[in-house]
């Protein structure tokens, strides 16, 4: 496969593509319908249309790419030891899912040598799909997605999924971000951090996030000219921890940042 260094294969992309056509339909079968909700070891919901999503996209790439590895929040990881791994979130904010909220979305990510190097959030019933890889600008719906300019975290609006992400000591850090942007919502998962590619949010700060969580925003932000991080400024990679900064202006990011660890 002959493609310069630092861009993503278009197979790769093709492929990505295919795959939301294979989870789209599953979720929208399920949605709304009443389906059994189990509770994992920490406490997070899950469904029947999590798993059979994540098994077919799952059999897919193993399909596609049998050398590839694969991490799914649903059935774990296999070949992890390989230069590409797939990271899969099949389905990204139960809660909204589960209470016929249509604010949830699919997260497919693929890293090199433990780097994302390409990454899709879908919402299949929104109809939007943001793509970003490396060496290529960020779509949505397949026109260019810029984030807006922001110069101060006084001005920014600022969203998290869950205030409980800030339980206990982390409070306080919520009641700073709160107390610092200009306004605050809460809930939207991974959609949030398509609307901050797409300039219409300009910053997330969020903790408790699995790899298949954030993984896959991080193409398509950087591919926006936007910007993401973990608290500490650090690129986030498939070593990376449970804490992520994302702003549409390297501006607030800063910002952001100095008040995490101020």
């Amino acid at each position: 496969m002959n493609v310069a260094p630092g861009v993503t294969a278009p197979e790769f992309i093709s492929v990505a593509r295919g795959l939301t056509e294979i989870s789209r339909p599953i979720l929208r079968r399920y949605y709304r319908t009443r389906v059994d909700i189990l509770d994992k070891s920490d406490e997070s919901p899950v469904t029947q249309a999590d798993r059979e999503c994540e098994a077919a996209l799952r059999a897919a790439i193993g399909k596609a790419f049998p050398d590839h590895g694969i991490i799914g929040e649903e059935f774990g990881a296999e070949r992890t030891e390989a230069e590409f791994v797939w990271v899969l979130d099949p389905l990204d904010g139960t809660r909204a899912f589960i209470t016929g909220r249509p604010m949830f979305g699919t997260l497919i990510a693929l890293t090199q040598g433990g780097k994302p190097i390409l990454g899709i959030i879908d919402m299949p019933i929104l109809g939007d799909t943001w793509l970003g890889a490396t060496g290529h600008a960020t779509t949505l719906n397949g026109e260019t997605a810029r984030p807006r300019a922001c110069g101060a975290l006084k001005d920014a609006y600022f969203s998290c999924a869950l205030p409980l992400m800030f339980a206990g000591d982390y409070r306080r850090h919520l009641d700073a971000l709160t107390a610092a942007t200009k306004s605050q919502t809460f809930g939207g998962d991974c959609y949030q951090y398509g609307v901050v590619a797409s300039g219409f949010l300009d910053l997330v700060v969020e903790r408790s996030l699995g790899l298949y969580d954030f993984l896959a925003l991080v193409p398509i932000l950087e591919g926006a000219g936007a910007h993401i991080t973990d608290w500490q400024g650090k690129a986030l990679d498939i070593r990376s921890g449970d804490q992520v900064v994302a702003a549409g202006d390297r501006r607030v990011l800063d910002q952001a940042l100095a008040l995490l660890n101020s």
